[in-house]
């Protein structure tokens, strides 16, 4: 139904800002307005309140997965969630000030045009009623939904509307990523390799986190459940998928796998001791079992808790026998890869820090990065990039932040993981031109026309912060987590 919802909104802005508009009430500080009180009240919204029914109906309409729900009493994922449905709540409150109305005739005027509902080139009632059926939605709830996001649509391009963009903006967006840039460059990836984490680092480590230092190995039964076996014939017809759910039920009211497993005249297969990866204590790999039944076997979590499964279209008798957790030891060469790679994950970061402090109080320029080269023993290179594309050494991001570099700056500009880490000094620049009627031209306008929109959004964002006084009730919030 989402995506289809999103189909029927044809604006740019929307499909791109809707979320902006929202994001700043996901991250509200929410620790100094909880408050107590009525407990059919989760939140109110300046004198409007917000029932705890109408949020645990807007919770569950998000199909949370098994995981999600289970673990809701200990994440503040249901707070998240409430904060976004504050949002949407203020910006309703926001567009109904504003006047924005979509009447009866907008709403059959935006269904009937959208070629999804369409059947030999016009609108057909009945791929209407068919789409309904098949995302299992009333028409009363999908176009409300549709209302909604067509009264977003308009009320944003409401803010947006009438804005002009001065060319120095679209050429500045155009120089950011249209330039040849000569620069000098020091590779750190030797400068980090060199400083090798000690000993007593990783004895220190280790024991710190002996705890995740743990290998599982899990002993398994399973048996196929075969037509012939259980129905007397080769067919997954009726017959067998009534006596499946027979054998279904008394596992349910505790039967063992044993017990069932001899009723059914089932051929029992056990494995023992596999890990996660499907490999024995000897680190062989068990090839008896297909890939997408090991998955499912082994993510159940109990021991002796069999379970009828579905892979591959077959059906499974399956159990836990037995749970085996054993410390792996220091010297195994997974530990050590994981502790070398923390350790040094933690050196980039600190010698990182460093480095930037020392360049935000003057201590490179171009003389003293060539010291810093040769103390190092590290070389010092000189390169022209002229594309965002040119991959030999740096990548498209790093490029990007280079291009935003003066001339005679230097600056530490790393990848998100520190897997790449150079120190840069810039040195010449050369702006490209762009011809105002180009195809080019009309591309970074729609850029700069974005950047301009998102910074006036942002700032109405920060105006309906201040505008609207908002309180959760943190007994509510508590009660709903552990409702689940």
């Amino acid at each position: 139904m989402t995506t289809s919802i999103g189909k029927l909104s044809k604006s740019f802005l929307l499909k791109l800002l809707v979320g902006i508009i929202i994001l700043p009430f996901v991250f509200w500080g929410m620790g100094d307005v909880f408050r107590g009180g009525n407990q059919n009240v989760i939140a109110t919204i300046d004198s409007k309140k917000v029932s705890t029914q109408e949020f645990v109906n807007y919770l569950n309409r998000l199909n949370l997965n098994e995981n999600q729900i289970k673990n809701l009493p200990k994440t503040n994922l249901v707070e998240k969630v409430l904060s976004e449905y504050i949002g949407r709540k203020v910006m309703a409150l926001e567009i109904e000030k504003s006047g924005v109305i979509i009447n009866d005739n907008s709403l059959r005027d935006i269904i009937k045009n959208d070629t999804l509902f369409f059947k030999d080139g016009k609108f057909s009632r009945t791929e209407y009623e068919k789409f309904l059926l098949e995302g299992n939605v009333t028409a009363p709830s999908f176009e409300q939904n549709i209302v909604e996001q067509e009264s977003r649509r308009q009320f944003l391009s409401y803010l947006s509307g009438g804005i002009t963009i001065p060319d120095i903006l679209v050429e500045s967006e155009f120089n950011k990523e249209n330039q040849t840039k000569t620069i000098k460059y020091i590779d750190l990836e030797k400068y980090y390799s060199n400083k090798k984490p000690s000993q007593e680092k990783i004895k220190e480590l280790y024991d710190k986190n002996k705890n995740l230092f743990v290998e599982e190995f899990k002993s398994v039964q399973y048996a196929e459940i075969k037509p012939e076996i259980i129905s007397g014939n080769s067919e997954y017809d009726e017959a067998f998928f009534k006596q499946l759910d027979i054998l279904e039920n008394k596992v349910l009211d505790g039967q063992s796998f044993e017990q069932t497993s001899k009723e059914n005249n089932l051929k029992i297969v056990i494995i023992k001791s596999i890990d996660g990866n499907k490999k024995n204590k000897n680190k062989k790999k068990v090839t008896i079992l297909s890939d997408n039944l090991f998955k499912k076997i082994y993510s159940i979590k109990n021991e002796k808790t069999p379970e009828v499964l579905k892979v591959d279209n077959k059906y499974f008798l399956a159990e836990i026998k037995s749970i085996e957790k054993n410390n792996r030891p220091i010297d195994d060469p997974d530990v050590l890869k994981t502790i070398n790679a923390q350790l040094n994950f933690q050196n980039k970061i600190k010698n990182n820090a460093s480095i930037v402090q020392d360049i935000s109080m003057g201590g490179f320029d171009s003389l003293k990065i060539q010291k810093f080269a040769n103390d190092n023993n590290l070389e010092l290179k000189e390169y022209k990039l002229s594309s965002l594309k040119q991959n030999e050494i740096f990548a498209e991001g790093i490029i990007k932040r280079i291009f935003l570099m003066k001339n005679d700056e230097v600056d530490l500009i790393t990848d998100s993981t520190l897997t790449k880490n150079f120190l840069i000094l810039a040195l010449k620049t050369q702006y490209k031109k762009i011809e105002k009627n180009s195809n080019e031209f009309e591309e970074y306008e729609a850029k700069a026309r974005l950047n301009l929109v998102n910074r006036i959004y942002a700032t109405f964002d920060e105006n309906l912060n201040k505008k609207y006084k908002v309180e959760l009730n943190k007994k509510t919030i508590d009660r709903v987590k552990n409702s689940f």
